[in-house]
């Protein structure tokens, strides 16, 4: 049986996601132009606590979708059946900076297929990448313009991040699982 460690507690979550929510405030100056985008799934959550954090630094509403990825991956022939989570955009894209969020950043290939999705929806004035957790190990040229933590990690572990929203016990956290 693998081990698993506490890496972030919930105090440190709200640390890092308050500290990402002040840095995208000071990348985007105008702040009207900016919407968020959560990758399904745990992108989703976070994207909205960001949001909700800039609408309190920025006086305004910020605009939240959810993108599923599953049909643009490049990988789909070596899953058997992708399971696919509903995207909901309830804004134009055309023109905006989308800030993409996702929970962990690993080889790059879900964000890729993030900003394909993203592409077929409109044309973005500019992407920039959120993450909670960078781990290392890319497989393409993609790297965050926000991040939480850097994580470096062997290839064989993986990162689980748990939210109060998510089935995290009413607690947020994340573990480092080695095998």
């Amino acid at each position: 049986m693998g081990q698993r460690i506490l890496i972030l507690n919930t105090a440190a979550v709200q640390r890092m996601l308050a500290r990402m929510a002040h840095e995208i405030a000071e990348a985007n100056e105008e702040s009207g132009r900016v919407a968020l985008v959560g990758i399904q799934r745990g992108g989703v959550t976070l994207a909205r606590r960001l949001a909700e954090r800039l609408a309190m630094i920025w006086g305004h509403p910020v605009p939240v979708g959810a993108l599923d990825v599953s049909l643009h991956r490049d990988d789909l022939d070596q899953r058997l059946a992708p399971e696919v989570h509903p995207t909901l955009i309830p804004f134009d894209v055309n023109d905006r900076t989308v800030v993409l969020v996702d929970d962990v950043l690993f080889s790059g290939r879900t964000i890729r297929a993030a900003m394909d999705a993203l592409n077929d929806l409109g044309r973005p004035r500019r992407i920039q990448l959120a993450t909670l957790i960078d781990r290392g190990h890319r497989e393409l040229p993609i790297k965050a313009d926000f991040v939480g933590k850097n994580v470096p990690t062997a290839l064989e572990e993986r990162i689980e991040v748990c939210l109060s929203e998510v089935g995290g016990g009413g607690e947020d956290a994340v573990f480092l699982e080695r095998p």
